[in-house]
Parts: C-alpha cells; sequence; structure tokens
C-alpha cells in the first residue's frame, strides 16, 4: 500500500533519498538550491516535502505546497528502478484522497515524446491541460524563464483562476516579486 509521509531534514535517512531523487530526476534549472529547499522543508508552513513509501520501502518524492482552494505538486517523481509499475497512478489516487483540493501542476511543452507521454499520464489520472502561456520562473539567478504548461484536476477553470493561481506560484513558490 502507498502512503506519502512528510518529512523534515531530521530525518536523515528519508530526507537523503528525497534529495538525491529529487537532483537525479529533475535538471538544475528544475529545482532550486538545495540549501533553500532544506530550508522550505523545515521552516515554510505551506511547502509539504514527502516520501512515497511502497509498504514501508521508499520509492518516490511529492513536495506540494498547500494553498487555501488549490495544492500544488512541484516535483513528483518515482524511483528511476521501479518505474512503469504503475505506483505513479497509485500516489496519484492515495494523493487526490489526502488533500481533497483541487491540485495544479506544470508540465513542459508537449514537444517531444516524453512530455507528450507525460502529459498523456497525468490526462489518464483526470487533470485537464490549459494551453495557456505561462513561463516558469528561473530557482537561480542567472537562469532563464521555462515555458510550461499548467495541468489542473478538480473544480479549477482556466478563464477564472488562470491569473490567480500563476500569482501564487509566483509569488510563494519562485518568490518573484512584481
Amino acid at each position: 500500500m502507498i502512503s506519502i509521509k512528510q518529512i523534515k531534514t531530521a530525518d536523515q535517512e528519508s530526507y537523503l533519498f528525497v534529495e538525491r531523487l529529487l537532483t537525479n530526476a529533475f535538471p538544475q534549472e528544475e529545482h532550486r538550491e538545495l540549501d533553500v529547499q532544506r530550508e522550505f522543508t523545515d521552516n515554510n508552513r505551506l511547502f509539504h516535502n514527502n516520501i512515497i513509501l511502497e509498504e514501508g520501502s521508499p520509492i518516490g518524492l511529492l513536495s506540494y505546497w498547500d494553498f487555501n482552494n488549490f495544492v500544488y505538486i512541484e516535483h513528483f517523481a518515482i524511483d528511476a528502478n521501479i518505474r512503469n509499475g504503475g505506483f505513479g497512478q497509485k500516489t496519484l489516487h492515495a494523493f487526490k484522497k489526502k488533500v481533497q483540493k483541487p491540485i495544479v501542476l506544470e508540465v513542459e511543452l508537449p514537444e517531444d515524446e516524453m512530455s507528450q507521454r507525460r502529459i498523456q499520464f497525468y490526462q489518464r489520472q483526470g487533470f485537464n491541460l490549459w494551453e495557456q502561456t505561462y513561463q516558469q520562473p528561473p530557482y537561480r539567478k542567472g537562469d532563464g524563464n521555462l515555458p510550461m504548461y499548467l495541468m489542473v484536476e478538480g473544480k479549477l477553470d482556466m478563464a477564472n483562476d488562470f491569473e490567480q493561481i500563476k500569482s501564487m506560484l509566483y509569488k510563494e513558490v519562485y518568490l518573484v516579486t512584481e
């Protein structure tokens, strides 16, 4: 059975697994500096850094932000050694039950087979693709914006909610002050 357990840096073994998976699964421009990640993990009340366990064994990571009317999945990855075993689907199912709010996440534009497959995976899990111009702000000074789309599961409407969601992500996740 899948469980999603929030961790702090004091949970050394679990935290090391999650941090290692984060740096292996995502290119540097798609995650913040590790010292900032640790600070958010321990001290940002909106940020939840989680290890995914299957029968008590670590298999993945899921970090998210809990806002008033939605949650934003920032990073989600299953260990490469066991991918394509249905664990991603099981995790999202458990996560939906846990949060019981609309869920937002970012995906790369569908410009190659892997990004197209990722979008299709989330669509099979009930997410809708919002094909609205969206730029992920850089995590590090000197990096550029990354063109992305948002995907949403739950009762959110692109016409009414896109700008508010974008504004919240920019302010809280990416620390962009306009």
